[in-house]
């Protein structure tokens, strides 16, 4: 169908759309989850911000099993390494992804108001740390982290969870934290009404400004204090899959090559900042559905913008720069690329078909007077 070039290419595209479409969906529910302690102050409104997400959160997680999927099948180096060198970030985010659950069933079994201001700060902690490690994930991959191959392409990581942790990684994940708190006050601002709904659009505005502030603040430390990779001389985009085989340097400002020879993918800061400003927009006039839409754009822009600056890299190594897996030498074979994505063609569109009509049937605010009724609300 499309030779090797083109697939792994276009693979490289589904991954970036999978992770940006977790980050829209599932990102509204962490951030709702970040949310909830302040903008619900007694029971009945907490009950609200629950059933905004309850019938959906479940179904929103299908974007992150399938990008781990897709990273899985398609880039099978890469999995290995992150998987295996991630593996207490990726340990902490589970956490608090199982979390979240655990906290909203656990919530309703008391009455007594102890008990369940304790699950609803668990379930504060469910949002938190995934966003924040999230954030930091991608930190860490612009700049490069410790892994090397030997000659058998056994894969070795060279840190730990502390290394993790730097300052500019840190920023990353405020980035993350304070984009996913936007994307679920846009949420709450639709889902909600009343008092919450009001308090979701403050936080949302607050969110919005803060959100410029720190991408501008990432965005200067990665132009002037942070190496990035770039490729020295010809590589064999349709070559086998071989990450020994390269030659790599490293150099302030080499993330920003891309948009020189790329002029298009401008559009992703562009997005994140303009998306951001008209988010603001939105919750300050109470536009609800607009600020939503602003806020998704923001986030797809953020996305965008961090999968543009590393390409063609997948993971850079910081060790061994040289090493470091690209879209050209960590795919799988063309066979298994092209079986896949006729997988992708039938069923993406029935993922996308289902997920609309969910949204449609459930479409409309969670009202107090709703659930004081008990109209069919589970929380």
């Amino acid at each position: 169908m499309f030779d090797y070039m083109t697939l792994r290419l276009i693979w490289w595209a589904l991954l970036g759309v999978l992770l940006v479409g977790f980050a829209i969906f599932d990102g509204f529910d962490i951030g709702v989850a970040m949310l909830h302690p302040f903008v619900a102050r007694n029971d009945l409104q907490r009950r609200v911000t629950l059933n905004t997400i309850g019938p959906v959160w479940e179904g929103n997680q299908v974007w992150f099993i399938l990008g781990g999927g897709a990273a899985f099948a398609a880039w099978p180096p890469l999995y290995a390494v992150s998987f295996s060198g991630f593996y207490l970030a990726m340990l902490l985010v589970l956490i608090g992804l199982i979390l979240r659950p655990v906290a909203i069933t656990f919530r309703d079994k008391r009455p007594e108001s102890g008990w369940r201001e304790t699950w609803d700060w668990f379930f504060f902690i469910s949002g938190l740390v995934p966003a924040l490690i999230f954030g930091v994930a991608f930190g860490n991959l612009l700049q490069g982290v410790p892994f090397h191959f030997d000659q058998a392409l056994r894969a070795t990581y060279d840190g730990g969870l502390l290394g993790l942790l730097n300052p500019f990684a840190l920023l990353c994940g405020l980035v993350s934290v304070v984009m996913l708190a936007m994307q679920g006050a846009a949420w709450l601002s639709v889902k909600s009404e009343g008092e919450v709904a009001v308090r979701s659009r403050r936080y949302g505005a607050l969110a919005a400004i803060l959100l410029i502030l720190l991408i501008s603040a990432a965005g200067a430390w990665t132009m002037l204090g942070v190496e990035g990779y770039r490729i020295v001389g010809v590589i064999d985009h349709a070559g086998p899959s071989n990450p020994l085989t390269k030659s790599v340097t490293r150099e302030a400002g080499a993330w920003l090559d891309n948009y020189r020879v790329y002029p298009w993918m401008i559009t992703a800061p562009v997005a994140a900042y303009l998306g951001a400003f008209l988010a603001a927009l939105g919750f300050a006039f109470s536009a609800k559905k607009f600020a939503l839409l602003a806020s998704s754009l923001s986030v797809a822009g953020v996305g965008a913008m961090a999968g543009f600056s590393m390409f063609p890299f997948l993971l850079p190594s910081s060790s061994h720069p040289s090493q470091g897996l690209t879209v050209w030498d960590a795919s799988s074979s063309k066979a298994t690329l092209s079986l896949m994505l006729l997988a992708v063609i039938v069923f993406l569109p029935i993922v996308l078909a289902y997920t609309s009509w969910v949204y449609y049937v459930l479409r409309g605010a969670v009202s107090e007077a709703a659930i004081r009724r008990g109209d069919d609300y589970y929380y």
